[in-house]
């Protein structure tokens, strides 16, 4: 016969005498015996309750964008208890259906969790939920925040919990929902390496690679900033190239094709060392031709009634670098 006892208990599961956890509603423990042994093997399966409990992580999630939402469907499907939060009550709600505890007060949401994630809009979001969540926050929980913020706010932040008790981790990620889902980008880290050592188990399984950039508080910050912000240029650049392409009569699928065999973005090292290189007396393209070019840029375009949204700036940084006498230089001067 199978006799089941049901065991009420904060945080919820399965298992039966042999160990074997799955995600659950209740904490079930199935003994299997003759009619005359049941009590023997139930009083066997309870010296495994503290046990398996003891080894239970319980996560809070709190904000349930694109990104949020699909890091808790990756941890769900890896079998770990999440427990979620979204001002917006009904995106939390959503997850319940994947096996997520969705709860309205983010004081309830974080009750009894030991590491808490974050994905918010900015600094002052991060700052209003976690205020909020304190009261019920669990002693030396451990804060981890991927949200985009300032450098500044991520120092300050990691200094204020510290003296609270607890540990605030920067966590910032250069990764798409599709790639919270599969576990694959990249997630930037700095700060106590000690600290960073204890999350690595937990952390590496939420992104392709970890990226440490040393001791230095706040450097985690300042590295997802600078690459945003190659992001936000490589966008507003390619929609130059676009205008351009118009005005010439070149269509996408040529840009494709060009781009498909000479790949510009493999420049982008070897060009940042020359950039910010002493020497730039050996040109391999003058300034004074760059600046020719892109006039030409400027003159296609306006004449077929469209403007470019970089070239102009650009030009007049050039006009400066040449009218100080280094227009017979490489024209990555510009970038000094």
């Amino acid at each position: 016969m199978v006799l089941t006892f049901l065991y009420s208990f904060p945080y919820f599961f399965y298992f039966n005498s042999t160990n074997k956890l799955a995600p659950g509603f209740t904490m079930r423990v199935n003994c299997v015996g003759s009619f005359g042994d049941p009590f023997k093997k139930l009083a066997a399966c309870f010296p495994k309750i503290p046990n398996l409990c003891k080894n239970i992580i319980m996560k809070a999630f709190l904000g349930m964008g694109l990104l949020g939402s699909n890091f808790v469907q990756a941890m769900l499907r890896r079998g770990e208890f999440v427990h979620v939060w979204n001002r917006t009550a009904s995106k939390a709600q959503a997850l319940e259906k994947a096996g997520a505890r969705a709860f309205t007060q983010v004081q309830d949401a974080v009750r009894g969790a030991t590491e808490i994630h974050l994905t918010l809009k900015d600094d002052t979001a991060v700052d209003e939920v976690l205020m909020a969540a304190e009261p019920a926050l669990h002693p030396g929980a451990i804060i981890i925040d991927h949200t985009t913020t300032s450098k500044e706010g991520a120092i300050k932040r990691t200094r204020v919990w510290k003296e609270k008790g607890f540990t605030f981790q920067h966590a910032p990620v250069f990764m798409g929902p599709a790639n919270a889902l599969d576990g694959t980008g990249f997630m930037l880290l700095s700060g106590d390496e000690k600290i960073i050592s204890d999350l690595t188990p937990s952390l590496e399984k939420m992104t392709g690679k970890l990226l440490y950039f040393g001791a230095e508080v706040g450097k985690a910050a300042a590295m997802k900033l600078a690459g945003n912000a190659f992001l936000v240029c490589l966008t507003a650049g390619l929609k130059d190239t676009l205008t351009l392409s118009k005005a010439l009569g070149v269509s996408l699928e040529d840009l494709l094709t060009l781009f498909g065999s000479w790949n510009p973005g493999a420049l982008v090292t070897a060009r940042l060392q020359r950039m910010t290189g002493a020497d730039h007396s050996q040109p391999s393209w003058e300034l004074n031709m760059a600046r020719k070019d892109t006039q030409l840029f400027i003159d296609a375009t306006q004449q077929s009634g469209d403007q470019l949204l970089l070239m102009p700036a650009i030009a007049a940084l050039m006009d400066e670098w040449i009218n100080k006498g280094f227009g017979g230089h490489d024209w990555t001067i510009i970038g000094k």
